[in-house]
């Protein structure tokens, strides 16, 4: 797979925020693109490893908001992505904050650092996105996909939080919403109902369904429904009736396998294949996948879906049909691999034998 690089200007051997950053950008920004901008910053200085899904997971967003953070930052012209010809994104640069972002000279998307890069520079490698992202969408794709700024979290003022509580609608909706949280709401809480009602455009019943789905999947942190919220916005979701036709496209057992496999949000077409794989082409039951996830996450971090329907496949070109069919092949494994380990003692087993570890094997050929 291609590697990309994340690089800079000016390198110094420290995370350093500039003050410009802090004075011009920091506010309009909202938590998203702060997060993942200072975790960037972070990982090249750090000369640390990372990955758009790597940055998804840990801030729990979709590689999705991870592309529109990046190219946020980039409109601010405090980064510029870099793509090879295929329209892939390959490279990410960190601008020095010489040039002003009013500027009217556009951002040049700089080459691919190789020699020209000093030795010292900090490196960090990301996954890139393949052409699902690419630089010459045509102007429909582009109108497809909102703008940055177009819900940007307004900092509301403490006499608009205090007349949003006092209006009817909204206090019934806050009450409700502290029902459904069993909590009081925070000055935060009601900040981020107040975006979700004015910016995002949702009704009361709309809002109501919200925090209810939410709280249904045991998510109850409202950075979390605040997520959720704007995927819905995105989506063109005005009402609980469409909410509740995109939520039921997928049943329950999808978002268990999902969580299982430290998966959250809405799956991509291509775990849903998996997933549909193993239960109607394998006909497998829920916990019989959950045996293989649990599996999986116990031996690798990386390409889980890949290493849980190897474990799947095998299972069923062995004939598993429930759980309790999977110990005899666990048994069986373990009597194959000590009987393998011993010396037969014959002409042909008098050479050192090779001990290799198939599990290992397999897990490190899925991680490359």
């Amino acid at each position: 797979m291609s590697r990309l690089t994340i690089y800079q200007d000016n390198y110094t051997d420290s995370t350093v925020i500039s003050n410009r950053f802090i004075d011009e950008y920091m506010q309009a920004a909202n938590d998203a693109q702060l997060k993942i901008y200072l975790y960037l910053i972070r990982m090249m200085s750090a000369r640390l490893g990372t990955s758009i899904c790597d940055i998804a997971d840990t801030f729990n967003y979709t590689e999705k908001d991870v592309m529109r953070a990046l190219k946020y930052w980039e409109k601010n012209r405090l980064l510029t992505l870099d793509y090879d010809e295929n329209k892939s994104v390959i490279g990410i640069h960190l601008m020095d904050f010489g040039a002003s972002p009013s500027s009217s000279v556009p951002p040049q998307i700089a080459p691919v650092p190789s020699v020209s890069v000093p030795p010292a520079a900090p490196l960090a490698s990301v996954v890139p996105i393949a052409s699902k992202f690419p630089a010459d969408q045509s102007e429909a794709e582009q109108a497809a996909i909102p703008a940055p700024e177009t819900y940007a979290k307004p900092n509301y003022t403490l006499d608009e939080l205090k007349t949003f509580k006092s209006n009817e609608t909204s206090s019934r909706l806050l009450f409700v919403a502290e029902q459904y949280l069993k909590k009081t709401l925070s000055a935060n809480d009601v900040h981020t109902i107040l975006y979700i009602s004015d910016k995002l455009k949702f009704s009361e019943d709309l809002i109501d369904y919200l925090i209810q789905y939410c709280v249904e999947r045991g998510k109850k942190d409202m950075r979390y429904i605040e997520k959720v919220a704007l995927s819905w916005a995105e989506q063109g979701i005005t009402t609980p009736k469409q909410a509740a036709g995109l939520a039921g496209k997928y049943d329950k057992s999808v978002y268990d396998i999902m969580k299982a496999l430290g998966r959250y949000g809405t799956p991509t077409d291509t775990e849903v294949s998996y997933i549909n794989r193993w239960i109607k082409e394998y006909g497998f039951q829920t916990d019989v996948i959950l045996t293989a996830c649990e599996r999986t996450v116990l031996a690798t971090d990386n390409h889980r879906f890949e290493y849980a329907d190897s474990i799947l496949s095998n299972w069923y070109k062995a004939g598993v049909h429930h759980k309790s069919d999977i110990l005899p092949l666990d048994e069986d494994y373990r009597r194959a691999k000590a009987s393998s380990r011993t010396a037969t003692g014959n002409k042909f087993n008098q050479f050192k034998q090779n001990d290799y570890d198939f599990d290992m094997l397999e897990q490190e050929i899925l991680s490359n």
